[in-house]
């Protein structure tokens, strides 16, 4: 093998892994953002697994993080704005990448 096939393989590997990490660290922070939501709504705790669950899949419906949004602004109604929603998903995603770091 050349140099350059080592290169471009080692690109693949790497561009591989950044997006499995990116995908873990989104649903790691869609995770958080409905365990936030949950403590707002007063969930039990075995309702907040499932309304965990409930929220990771939304994310499955379209890309992006409106999905997402819309799951947990509506179910939260006047407790908090669809904005607000998204102010702490952008702030969680940092919580996330540093919560799947330290298990590395």
């Amino acid at each position: 093998m050349s140099t350059f096939d080592d290169r471009e393989h080692a690109f693949e590997a790497k561009f591989a892994h950044d997006a499995e990490m990116q995908f873990k660290a989104e649903a790691r922070r869609n995770k958080l953002v409905a365990l936030w939501a949950a403590g707002i709504l007063g969930k039990s705790e075995e309702a907040t697994a499932a309304y965990v669950a409930e929220v990771i899949a939304s994310d499955f419906e379209e890309a992006g993080i409106e999905d997402v949004v819309r799951k947990v602004a509506g179910d939260l109604g006047s407790k908090s704005s669809a904005d607000e929603v998204r102010a702490k998903m952008v702030e969680l995603l940092p919580v996330a990448k540093a919560q799947l770091m330290s298990e590395i």
